[in-house]
Formats: C-alpha cells, structure tokens, sequence
C-alpha cells in the first residue's frame, strides 16, 4: 500500500454510501444520516436498488447509475454481496472503499482482499465502525455520535471501542485529527497508517487500541518511525492465554506471549496502557501536553492533607519524583500560608484557604523556575464553589506565555460540586481528573514516554566482539549436524556451535548405558552430576532425570538404572540417547542465570533472561528482540530485576553486568548468524568471578526455509555483509560500513570537522553542530527503512569517519533520497565515489526504483561526480537547487 494511496484515501472529495437506506435499523440509513449531518462539503451519493430517495437525497439504482466515479465508498451491504461490489467499484474506477459488514471467515476475507487488489480498491475494514476525519467535517461511519477536531489520532481494532472513547471524548471537550476503525485490517494495516499519521502535520499524537498485528516488523519499522516524531499510545488485549484466544477469534492473526508485545512495543519507544481507564486518562493527557517533558519531578498543590499523600504515594510507588522547591519559593508562600510551619511538596492550602490565598499561592508557583510540572487538587469547600478555584487557575495560566508556562494538571474531587470546574478546565484545554490516584497516573504515561524516548537514543557503549565470534565454523558445525539427522543438541554436542561464540560449556562426557556411565564418572574424578538425553523431554529435572552430586561408580550405575525405570514409566515412547556426566561446578558463592532462545509466532526468535530454574515459561524470565547491542542487554537485565525473575543476591561476588551484557550480545550475534537455530537454553549459566559457566546447554534444530512475505526476525540486524576493506587514492587503508548505533561519537566528530563551507554546501545554510538527539537519529537507523554508509580509517588508537553517504527509502520503497559529505580534509581521495556507489548498490539490492538528490550549483565536486555515475543533472533556477535523479532499471541496461 503506497503512501500516496493512503494519503487519498484520508482526502476524499465525493462519498458514495453502497446499500444506503430509510430504514433506521440499517447501517445505510445510519451512516448517510452522519454524511449529512457531518458538515462534508463533497457529493454524497446513496446507491439504493429500493429507495429513490435517502434522507431526501437522490439515490441511484446502482453503481454503474453514479453520476461521477466517487472518490470513497461506503459499503453498507452484507458480507455475501462485497465481492461483486468491489469488481464494480473497480470498474468505475473508484479506488478507495470502507467495508462496515461483519462476519466473514478467514477464506470470505482472503478472497475479498485478492478481489479488491485485482479491482485496484483500497479497503479499510471489514468488520468496522467506518472512519471519521473532523477537518474534513467527514463522518464516514456507523457511529451514535461525533468526533470535534482535534490533533489526536485514533486507530482501533474493536468498533466498540471506538463508539467508547468517540462517547468520552464528547464529554471532555478532546478533539481527533483522525479517528479510524480499522476492523479485520485485511488490507490497510496499522504499519501504514503510523507511516501516514507519523508525517501528518494535523497530528501530534497516535492512540492504537491492537487486538492482533499481522506483520509485525513493518509494524515496529513504522511505530519506531513514528514514535521518533510524536507520542504513539497502545492498548493490547490478549495479555492472559484466555484473551489472547478471543482476540485470534475476533481478528484472526498469530497470536505470540503477551510479554513479547511488551518488548516490542517498548523497543519502538512506544507507551503501552493496560486498560480502557489508563486510555482514557492517557488520552486526555496526550491531548493538552503531546510534547516531551522537560523534567520528571512533580509539585503538588492542594486544599486538603489527605488527597495530597494520596498523590504522592501513587507518584513514588510508579517510581515517580517530587519536586524539590527552592528557599526563595517556600519563603514566598510561607507569606500567604501563615498556617504553616515549614513549606514542603506538596504545598498544602488547608480547607479553610480563601480564594484570593489560593490564587496567591498558585500565581508563586507558576513563576518558580523549579516548577515545570503542577497538579492542582481541589476537595469541595464551604467558602466558595469549585467552579470559581477553577476559574482563577485558567485566568492564572492565561496570563503566562504558553512556552513559559509549566505543564498544569488538575483534581476536582467530588461530584456534583466538580462537575462545573471540571467543566471550565476542559472549555480552558487544562487536562482534568476525579481523583489524585488518577491524575498521577496519567502523568507517570508522560514519565514513561520521556523514559522510552530517552532509551532509544541513548548511546551503546562500543565493544569488539569479532575475536570472540567465528560465525563460519559454527554454521559448518550446524551445518553437519543437520545433515546427520540431529534435531536436539544436549550439552556435549551444543558446547561445539557455542564455543564459536566464547559461550563456555562445562566438560561434559557421554554414555551409553550404566556401566558406561560409571566408567566415564571414574575418568572424570567426583563428585559428578548425572544427566539423562532425551530430545522427547525438555524438562528433564521435573521426571527425575537429573542427580547431582554422586561421589561413587556404583552409585553413578545404580542412579542410571533408576533413571531409565522411571522414564519408561513415565515417558514409554521417549527417545532415549544415554547419559551425560560432568563434575560438579562449584556453585558457593555463584549466581545461576538462564538464558534462553524461544521462537515466537510472528516474531521470530526472541531473547529470555531470568534466573535458573525449571521449564521456559515467560512469566519466569524478561524479554527482549534481537538484535541487542550492550544498551539493550544493560534493558534487560533491569527489566528482568524490575519484574523480580532476577534477584540481586548477597552474594561475596555480585555478578558483573557489564560482561553478562557482552554475553547477551554475543547470544544475541548466534541467532541473528545461525538461521537453523529455532530454540536455544542455557539453564543453568553458573556467574562468578565475571566468569559465566553454562552447566547444561539445549539447540533445538530447524531448518530454516526463507518465505517471499516474512523475515526471520521481526527487526533487522545490523547489515555485515556490507561491510568491505578499501584502498583510498594516498593508499590508506580503511573500511566501508553500515552505521552503526556505538558510531555517535566519532559521528559528532565528523560533523564537527566539516568547514562552514562543507556543512553550507551540504545543509544548504549555516546550520549548528547536532545534538546528542539528532545523531542517534543518523547512527541509530532502522535499516529496513534506510541506510548509511560510513569510510572509517585508523586514526591514532581509534577510528575516525571520513565520509558518509545516507539513502531514505520512501515507505512504498519506489524512490529514495541521497545526501554525500565527505570530511573537509579528505577530500580527492576518491570517498565521494566509494560512497555513491554504495548507496547506489544497497538501493538496487532493496528494489528501489529512482534514486534523487539536490545540491547547491557551487558544489561543482558532487554535480560533476553524479553525471559520472549515470544521474540525469537538472537546474532548478526557481529554487536556486541541482536536482540529480538515477533510474535504477535504466542504468542496469
């Protein structure tokens, strides 16, 4: 689905309703009563076989009867007459269709979406409410009432979550730039509408109620672009086993771990809610203040103790902070509440306090540069009513510019007695709540956006993992593996493919039977550990196939004839393939982790991290997508001690993070290298001494089969097969690259060694050195979407950037955009060639088809250069610009 489809589909000029009626009890008669009532400017054109007129409007016997090829249609029939619909719509030549009907079957859904995409229709639905566009004053749905305009954008799998919140939204004055119920999503999806609402200037924030995502790297490629620019909030159903069923029956699609949406959502530094409550409250939040926060830190103010603490508590127990106020402040107010001994946050006006106090005190605070972050409590008093306290915070806030202002959230307690406050703060666009418990919480969803936004561009520490990995040998070793018919790896096999990533496994000895076993246990010298292998149990400790600490041949023999015993009981069909036996770690002192591999549906292998135990269960461990880099380890692990699956032991020696997160690095390279891996656990990893010690290691094995419509991981890896040694012209040697997230630094340095010339010439003005912010945007790319080439030389006892050239893939990936700049000091040694040609290749790789550029007319090196690699060079005088294009398919020939 191209951008620009999608971008037609939201600007209709003219609507045909397909099935429209006079019957009140039909979804026609309803959805043309909302067209007309909406305030659209366009044609509205019933098709009716039964009406000649609908709510007095001329109807047409049929679609061929249009009088003009409607730019939207609204079909209104049931589901068994869409299919020729759509052949019709598409042969009038309309292009974009909204389907309400509801109850089609996965192959009525699959049939319509090979119909629509043979008749050249963009289907939104089914299974929907419709879609409403205020601006437009477009209310294409089945809706009982209107959205106002606003700057929130609405996506919603579920209809009646839709008519829910489109209710709410009425009675709190909040307004949506786009409020679309998607339904089914059997052709436009969510990844495209956040590539279409991520650039919309009318939107400033995205609300997305999920019950399933069908493709989800396009999905996290586009949320992470989005949430980049403006706040995305999510609810997701399905978090129980019981839910997530009734979601796959609502919507269809694959249905992973709800702890997996979780990682995935916080790794596209989007805001998760948990329910329709927080929705709202977040809602609301997003509506009045979609900007980041400047600080975190919370002052209080409130007419009653009571509702104050109340605040706090729920503030500190989500990890929030209070606001420290300066001398100057509680010198101020200590003036105008005499009441009080000392002045602390939060500021408490007592019940008594007058009007004129209150306003005092606030006006204090709302001047105190300490103060960027208010909430204003207010319980019902006797000396005057809540409405008029409201009033005197719009007319404070009123007399302080918007960009000076702090951000003012307010409580009115009560009920009837609030109701007219709550009442000016919204008609005032100041985000009002019924309780203290409720207004933090929509405060600690701002708290959490800040906290994912500042994770996404945070800097990786750079570590060289290259020496420890031989990705090669270990793919031969899988290789042979599979070709001997091996499907499960126990310890003695798998420590061979770990070892290639210095994954250290324990020494491990195999036998066959019990009299083996105990010879092999003699060889290795006791205590020993005595393990059964079965690829028919995953769990071999639950059946009693594990002992531990035998310290004679005999009692090794005996314990191996017990184990047999109890499996055939157990487990009569298992495939049995002998014993391991190991000596016994020393375990004092030692921390046992568990790392594993799982293979979830729709994303792909995933990454667990908890402590050792029993079973691969993700309520027992966090979770994380590859690939990680060591910021995203150093996430994990706090995750995993936040959800208390990893504990901080008092232990002589604490387990080192900073070399646990190389080691999630590393596991993180094995199955981004290794395809054929499908599931991986290390239970227990014995930590000590910085040292990480796998006791017993299981590679479930598959062969991995590449399909046209999905990738293997649902976001992807860094590219090295890119990656190529080069000579420049002086005989440097040095190495063309993808960039990479750990390049922020020597990318600042580059940036800061260009000449006001070079930089004129490449950003067109005098444009200022980039912050921390807008490099990790440049190193931190989604290679899916873009990419970067980097010449990175030796220089002193690192590397340094010598140049670097950047294509920017249109979502449709048709066309992309190139910009070149070499470093001012390196230039002639043939990096601008180097650079376009790689760009070049990376564009004809992905399938793009046009490859564009502008420039100044003074930056006569990249004109002339680009003419030389086959760019058709054209002089835009009205913008004083170069425009350089490339046609891939025509430059091939």
């Amino acid at each position: 689905m191209s951008v620009k489809r999608i971008s037609q589909f939201f600007n209709p000029k003219s609507v045909a309703v397909i099935g429209a009626s006079n019957n009140a009890g039909r979804a026609g008669f309803v959805v043309m009563r909302n067209l007309l009532q909406g305030g659209f400017k366009g044609p509205i054109m019933p098709v009716s076989p039964k009406h000649k007129a609908v709510h007095g409007v001329l109807a047409y016997h049929n679609i061929k009867a249009l009088p003009q090829t409607p730019d939207l249609a609204v079909i209104c029939t049931n589901k068994n007459t869409l299919k020729q619909i759509i052949i019709e719509l598409g042969e009038l030549g309309c292009q974009h269709a909204i389907i309400i009907a509801s109850g089609a079957n996965q192959a009525q859904k699959s049939a319509l979406k090979q119909t629509a995409k043979e008749a050249g229709v963009t289907l939104l639905g089914p299974n929907c409410l419709g879609l409403l566009i205020p601006h437009l004053g477009l209310n294409a749905s089945f809706s009982h009432t209107v959205a106002e305009p606003g700057k929130l954008a609405f996506i919603s799998q579920s209809a009646a979550v839709c008519s829910t919140i489109l209710d709410w939204a009425q009675n709190k004055r909040i307004g949506f730039s786009y409020f679309i119920s998607v339904g089914d999503c059997i052709d436009i999806d969510f990844d495209e509408l956040l590539d279409f609402l991520g650039r919309d200037a009318k939107t400033r924030a995205i609300l997305l109620y999920i019950d399933n995502i069908d493709d989800v790297r396009r999905f996290i490629s586009a949320a992470r672009a989005a949430a980049f620019s403006k706040p995305v909030l999510v609810i997701k159903t399905g978090r129980t086993r019981a839910g997530a069923e009734a979601a796959y029956i609502h919507t269809g699609g694959q249905s992973s771990d709800d702890a997996v949406y979780d990682a995935m959502f916080q790794r596209a530094g989007m805001l998760r809610v948990n329910d329709l409550r927080e929705l709202f409250a977040a809602t609301q939040t997003l509506a009045l203040h979609p900007k980041l926060l400047q600080v975190e830190q919370l002052t209080i103010l409130t007419n009653g103790g009571g509702p104050g603490i109340m605040a706090v508590d729920t503030l500190l127990q989500g990890s929030g902070k209070l606001a420290e106020l300066s001398d100057q402040t509680r010198e101020a107010l200590n003036k105008v509440i005499p009441q009080a001994e000392k002045i602390y946050n939060p500021v408490d006006l007592f019940g008594d306090s007058s009007p004129k106090r209150y306003q005092q005190a606030l006006e204090i605070l709302l001047k105190a540069p300490e103060v960027k972050n208010l909430l204003i409590i207010h319980t019902p008093s006797a000396l005057a009513p809540s409405e008029e306290y409201a009033e005197i915070i719009a007319n404070a806030l009123e007399k302080i510019p918007k960009m000076a202002r702090p951000y003012v959230m307010t409580v009115f307690m009560g009920e009837y007695a609030a109701y007219e406050a709550r009442y000016v703060c919204a008609e005032h666009s100041i985000p009002t709540y019924r309780t203290p418990e409720g207004a933090v919480g929509a405060f600690m969803h701002l708290v959490s956006y800040r906290r994912n936004q500042k994770h996404l561009t945070q800097t990786p520490e750079s570590i060289s993992s290259d020496l420890l990995i031989n990705s090669q040998a270990a793919k031969h070793e899988i290789a042979e593996f599979i070709a001997e018919g091996h499907t499960h790896l126990s310890t003695h096999l798998a420590r061979k493919v770990l070892s290639h990533y210095s994954i250290e496994c324990i020494q491990t000895e195999i036998a066959l039977t019990p009299s083996e076993a105990k010879e092999q246990a003699e060889r290795l010298g006791f205590p020993v550990a005595l393990k059964l292998i079965s690829p028919s149990i995953p769990s071999k400790s639950e059946v009693g196939g594990v002992v531990l600490n035998l310290n004679d041949g005999n009692e090794v023999e005996q314990n191996a004839f017990a184990i047999l015993l109890r499996i055939k009981e157990a487990y009569p069909d298992a495939i049995i393939e002998g014993f391991s036996l190991q000596r016994m770690a020393p375990r004092a002192g030692a921390q046992e982790l568990r790392i594993a591999i799982k293979t979830e549906p729709g994303f792909g292998p995933v990454i667990l991290l908890g402590e050792a135990g029993t079973g691969l269960e993700f309520s027992q461990a966090a979770v994380a997508l590859p690939p990680l880099n060591m910021n995203l380890a150093k996430y994990l692990i706090a995750a995993a001690q936040d959800k208390g699956v990893l504990k901080e032991r008092t232990l002589p020696d604490k387990v080192d993070k900073y070399r646990l997160c190389a080691l999630l690095t590393r596991i993180s390279q094995l199955l981004v290298d290794q395809p054929d891996i499908y599931n991986l656990e290390l239970n227990p990893v014995l930590a000590s001494e910085g040292q990480f010690l796998v006791l017993d290691a299981a590679i479930q094995l598959r062969p991995y089969q590449v399909k046209a419509n999905r990738k293997r991981l649902a976001i992807k890896p860094y590219p090295k097969e890119w990656e190529q040694k080069v000579t420049l012209k002086d005989g440097q040697a040095a190495v063309l690259r993808p960039i990479r997230p750990e390049d922020e630094r020597a990318h600042q340095e580059f940036d800061q060694s260009l000449t006001k010339e070079d930089r004129y010439k490449r950003f067109f003005g005098e444009l200022p050195e980039f912050n921390h912010e807008q490099l990790a945007k440049m190193t931190q790319i989604d290679y899916d979407r873009e990419m970067a080439f980097i010449v990175s030389a030796p220089h002193k006892s690192a590397y340094r950037t010598l140049g670097v050239s950047r294509v920017l893939m249109d979502p449709d990936n048709l066309s992309a955009e190139f910009a070149v700049v070499v470093r001012s000091g390196s230039q002639g040694l043939g990096l601008g060639k180097l650079l376009m040609n790689a760009a070049i290749d990376y564009c004809r790789s992905q399938g793009v088809g046009v490859v564009e550029g502008i420039t100044l007319p003074e930056n006569t090196g990249m004109i002339e250069l680009s003419k030389r690699l086959g760019f058709k060079v054209t002089r835009d005088f009205e913008e004083g610009t170069i425009n350089m294009v490339l046609k891939l398919d025509e430059a091939q020939q």
